[in-house]
């Protein structure tokens, strides 16, 4: 028998897996909650923007992982442009400039965890 502490949505058990005979899948036996549920680790805040931020927001459409900043701060673009990619279930999803413009801040570094709608760069 092995013993497993497994969270599901936030709920901690306890599982207890015995072998099947005949060396098959292991089943489990029996699942009892923990009284106190672990709280899950919270997520690092977003650098926050630079005192010279700009006025035009560029935010991710989709929760994913920062995979490659393709704009540098200072530099102009055209409406279209990419500035981010984001990646998420093994797609590269582009984030681009909603108007032409400057970048003003990059929010974000590669490898940062990011929610829809988070803040990922400004424009002027």
């Amino acid at each position: 028998m092995k013993n497993y502490t497994i969270t599901v949505n936030g709920n901690v058990y306890d599982v207890v897996v015995e072998e099947g005979a005949g060396g098959g899948a292991a089943a489990p036996v029996a699942t009892a909650p923990k009284a106190a549920p672990k709280a899950a680790p919270k997520a690092a805040p977003a650098p926050k923007a630079a005192a010279g931020a700009g006025s035009v927001k560029v935010e991710a459409g989709a929760a994913g992982k920062v995979f490659k900043i393709e704009a540098n701060v200072g530099q102009a673009v055209k409406r279209g442009d990419a500035i981010v990619i984001i990646e998420a279930m093994k797609m590269e999803i582009p984030v681009v400039a909603p108007q032409d413009g400057t970048v003003a801040s990059i929010d974000v570094a590669v490898g940062d965890a990011v929610e829809a709608g988070a803040l990922l760069a400004t424009l002027n």
